[in-house]
């Protein structure tokens, strides 16, 4: 993630990683065991069904599942980490991570024939980050309530919002990228990655800062400020994009890279004709945006405060991704004006026949099933493959991916999430053969 509200990410450090060798051994053991499942034909198989998808020529449903609570994960010690070291052991979860899902809950995921070492970029942020308070309910998750402080009251407080400072440290990547080489010689190979897919939310931003009642009423009472802020914010995103772009450190994400709140990015019309492999530019790329706080805010509105800003940001991509948590079922018109938009997304608390009369088959539906099935104090797959059944029904003729994200919590039984994920394949199968 380039930015998270809640801290300031310190630059890389230029300096040699030096592993003990036991830490070598463990990576390079689960190193060998992804190479082997990374060279079957099945991940070729895969990208050409998620190309087709995203083409509008889909084949059948596909399902990637994302956002696991892994805390609640562990089966036989298979997330358990063993190396010691920091850097190994960010390189040990990863693998961990991606061997794990593979064998028990893979649905339509990819795993890459390459290790991706990322090139070091630091962003000096927005300047401004949340003042919150927090409670928890489960010492181990990242999924907390917060309650915002407020911090931008009028004009004057917009100036806490920077304009970002993008650098790129060479050498601290080149230790980086030799260290991983020396790690998986023989095994995989590594591969220099700079910025793939950026999460550009706007709100997502204001509203910590703001606070939710203050900057919804202010829409009505104090528009010019709402207006001014959002502009700031996207000034922001764009300053940083043409840093991006300056400092040649963008990368295509047309592959297994996750698009919005999506899928794969894996297209036909990307990177298109105007691309040159040595200098990647936003319009050989996916972009995206949402406003996810406006769910029940009027299209006009979604529209003056929020969508019609983005379009600087969404007019620079070759492809554009629509939306999160909010439902757009109501929403298609101003949907309508948006450049290049290919993939929408479809919430749970949409009105399906609406969602899927108004958006389908023109656009990508990037369906959302409810993750509070995985919740509840018992699990009834019966109900998680109806919820499916129902809405592919309405959706035929439609083009959909089926994104289990958002999970909270599956109460400590994985095992309903790896349920999930066959029934979901049942289902988008089921779908595609009728």
């Amino acid at each position: 993630m380039l930015h998270d509200p809640s801290h300031y990410e310190s630059p890389a450090r230029a300096q040699p990683i030096v592993l003990p060798d036991p830490d070598k051994t463990i990576l390079r053991q689960l190193a060998e065991e992804l190479a082997g499942i990374a060279a079957l034909p099945v991940h070729r198989e895969k990208a050409a069904l998620w190309r087709c998808l995203n083409d509008r020529q889909s084949v059948r449903p596909m399902v990637w599942i994302n956002e696991i609570p892994w805390h609640e994960m562990e089966v036989d010690g298979e997330l358990t980490l063993r190396t010691r070291h920091a850097f190994a052991q960010d390189q040990e979860r990863h693998l961990r991570r991606t061997l794990y899902q593979w064998r028990h809950l893979p649905a339509d995921m990819i795993v890459s024939d390459f290790i991706a070492c990322p090139l070091a970029i630091h962003s000096t942020d927005f300047g401004i980050q949340e003042d919150v308070d927090i409670v928890r309910t489960d010492a181990a998750s990242d999924i907390v309530s917060r309650h915002f402080h407020k911090q931008i009251y009028d004009f004057a407080d917009l100036e806490k919002i920077k304009m970002p400072v993008l650098t790129y440290d060479p050498l601290a990547t080149e230790y980086r990228y030799q260290a991983m080489r020396d790690l998986y010689a023989g095994i995989l190979p590594v591969r220099k990655i700079g910025q793939t897919h950026i999460w550009f939310t706007p709100w997502d931003y204001l509203i910590r800062w703001w606070g939710i009642e203050d900057a919804m009423l202010d829409m009505v009472e104090r528009p010019d400020l709402v207006h001014a802020a959002v502009e700031r914010m996207v000034d922001a995103w764009m300053a940083e994009l043409d840093q991006f772009v300056a400092l040649n450190a963008l990368a295509l994400d047309c592959a297994n890279t996750r698009i919005g709140s999506g899928g794969y990015g894996y297209v036909s019309h990307l990177p298109g004709g105007e691309y040159d492999p040595a200098h990647v530019q936003p319009h050989n790329m996916w972009g995206c945006s949402n406003a996810q706080i406006f769910s029940e805010v009027s299209p006009d509105m979604h529209w003056q405060f929020a969508l019609q800003h983005d379009l600087r940001w969404l007019r620079r991509w070759g492809l554009n991704y629509y939306g999160c948590c909010e439902p757009l079922d109501g929403k298609a018109e101003i949907l309508k004006r948006v450049p290049n938009l290919r993939k929408v997304s479809v919430t749970p608390w949409c009105k399906t026949q609406r969602a899927v009369e108004a958006l389908g088959p023109h656009w990508v539906l990037s369906r959302k099933p409810n993750p509070a099935i995985l919740a509840g104090d018992d699990w009834h797959p019966e109900r998680a493959r109806q919820d499916l059944r129902d809405f592919l029904g309405a959706a035929r003729g439609c083009h959909v991916e089926l994104i289990m994200k958002d999970i909270s919590t599956v109460r400590r039984q994985p095992q309903r999430l790896w349920e999930w994920a066959r029934i979901a394949m049942e289902e988008a199968e089921r779908f595609g053969s009728s």
